[in-house]
């Protein structure tokens, strides 16, 4: 299927298509993709409910469950010999640094997450969605089922995937953002509909999509989702400037996401840029500083209280009244009697009066060597 003008990244020499849809079984076309070609995978796979038969209400009418045929294995040995097949996959086509996202619920999650173990991916969160307006329990035989389970996890221990922490704490009021999740289930206009009739029985909300491509992904890489359901991954990718490739077995399924991700708008390119990670930053050396006359040797260096002073050298060390001399950070901890330090952070010059932060100076010099 053909949603837009599709894009090309290379892998090993291959082109790798992407903002599509392709019709087919999630472990037959994974099968398709090269070796280390995404940079993350979010899968909502079938999540083996087991229901005994129809749900019903305290008045007799239907409850809308999941009884489609994609959703029934014959056993739990089927149902793991599955999720071994297409996680083997997933990890086959992710970059060494990618992340994989899992959802599911006690029915599945925790045989995932077995499964996922053995085949050597590291996991770095469980994460708790909690449904601000959950199904109730119409039969009051349990507690109500009010969270899903998210997995996420890197391909192996020595990975580093995408991490934008900074935006994270930007998106939950300069908090740190918390493993458990309070967002509504897909409902009222968000629900995509087919002749007045939900098109499908598991939507996941955008919300959802947008928190996971916004913390785990960067502008321009590509996600995979190896059971694309109404395209939620797809539509949230488009809009953030993230690429997507979806996997598809039912084809009414397809042309749902196929006609919902048309119509989202990308977001303006100003509009995309988000609060950005220090460590993605171009490095800068101190001593560049010393070099290109921003602080020049014999430039006095203090820290925000004022106790220690310290003297910038001509090759970008600094010397202490003692005579000991070092690094920005080795003299920075050296004073402090710590074991370690972050010198710009540190240190501070004296301007007009007011102490200005290395750190600040640093960023300076980005600017300008970066127009």
């Amino acid at each position: 299927m053909r949603l837009q003008p599709k894009g090309e990244t290379k892998s090993g020499g291959l082109s790798v298509r992407q903002n599509r849809i392709i019709i087919g079984d999630s472990l037959a076309e994974m099968a398709k993709l090269p070796d280390a070609s995404v940079d993350l995978v979010f899968a909502d796979p079938p999540y083996n409910l087991q229901l005994g038969g129809d749900l019903t209400r305290p008045d007799g009418s239907h409850v809308d469950a999941v009884t489609d045929s994609w959703d029934k294995f014959g056993s739990f040995e089927e149902y793991d010999r599955f999720t071994r097949d297409w996680l083997r996959e997933a990890h086959r086509v992710m970059k060494p640094d990618a992340g994989l996202w899992v959802i599911g619920t006690y029915h599945n999650i925790f045989r995932v997450g077995t499964i996922l173990q053995d085949l050597g991916f590291w996991v770095l969160n469980d994460i708790v969605w909690r449904k601000a307006n959950p199904m109730p329990n119409f039969k009051g035989t349990r507690f109500t089922n009010a969270h899903e389970t998210l997995i996420w996890a890197s391909k192996s221990p020595r990975a580093r995937p995408t991490f934008n922490y900074k935006a994270m704490k930007a998106l939950n009021e300069d908090l740190q953002m918390r493993s458990d999740w309070v967002l509504p289930i897909c409902s009222g206009s968000e629900r995509v509909k087919v002749d007045g009739v939900k098109a499908h029985p598991t939507q996941k909300p955008e919300a959802l999509l947008h928190r996971i491509l916004l913390a785990t992904t960067n502008e321009g890489q590509l996600v995979l989702d190896p059971f694309f359901g109404s395209g939620t991954t797809g539509a949230v990718a488009k809009r953030l400037g993230r690429n997507f490739i979806g996997i598809e077995r039912e084809e009414k399924y397809a042309k749902v996401a196929e006609a919902r991700i048309a119509a989202v708008e990308p977001l303006a390119a100003e509009d995309r840029v988000i609060t950005g990670e220090a460590r993605t930053a171009p490095r800068v050396a101190f001593g560049a500083l010393v070099e290109t006359g921003m602080l020049s040797p014999g430039a006095t260096l203090t820290d925000r209280q004022r106790r220690h002073r310290a003297r910038v050298r001509p090759d970008g060390s600094l010397a202490l009244e003692s005579g000991r001399a070092g690094s920005i950070h080795q003299l920075g901890a050296a004073v402090q009697g710590l074991p370690s330090c972050n010198g710009w952070t540190f240190w501070h010059v004296e301007n007009r009066g007011r102490l200005v932060p290395l750190d600040q100076m640093r960023e300076d010099y980005r600017a300008r060597t970066s127009a």
